[in-house]
């Protein structure tokens, strides 16, 4: 049973100027950092194509930071995602959303059936937070302490599909 701590990447989900997006990312890569199961790294589209075809070729698990656009996510997040392919197969994805009186699910919602013909496979518990900006203090942290509850949650359970998968992935490589 391999121990190590999962490379989780940690997708920034907008490019948009004046995002809160890195906000959001820089929040649960910082909860990531606090368990031993799991280690983080920010994946920002803005940092260039190369940049993060590396950073997601490398990664365990993902965690995807969505905020919310016309009831969908942003583009270059799909850009992200169609960019690759192999990157996502037989490996978990979790999600923390934002935005509006959804709190970002719409475009989880849009997201999973994405992931799953990529052949990722999406954990059910989400961290949302209706209405973004307002639910962080000044330094960065959720003002509801239960949105830490619920990214232990969901990080439990990214931890626990990704050991299983690597696991499984040594045994017998996922097919084509």
């Amino acid at each position: 049973m391999d121990i190590t701590p999962l490379r989780t990447a940690v997708i920034v989900g907008s490019t948009r100027e004046g995002r809160f997006g890195p906000t959001v990312a820089a929040w649960i890569a910082a909860e990531i950092g606090r368990r031993a199961d799991l280690v983080a790294e920010i994946v920002d589209p803005v940092d260039g194509t190369d940049t993060v075809t590396k950073q997601l070729g490398e990664a365990d698990a993902f965690v995807v930071v969505t905020p919310e656009y016309n009831h969908s996510y942003p583009a270059p997040l799909k850009a992200v995602i169609d960019n690759h392919y192999a990157e996502w197969r037989a490996k978990p994805v979790g999600f923390v959303a934002y935005g509006g009186l959804s709190g970002g699910l719409r475009a989880v919602e849009h997201l999973r059936p994405v992931f799953a013909e990529l052949h990722a496979m999406t954990v059910r518990d989400t961290v949302s937070f209706h209405g973004g900006r307002e639910r962080f203090d000044s330094a960065g942290r959720p003002l509801d302490p239960e949105s830490l509850a619920a990214a232990q949650r969901m990080l439990d359970r990214v931890s626990w599909w990704g050991h299983t998968l690597r696991e499984a992935r040594a045994v017998r490589p996922y097919g084509n």
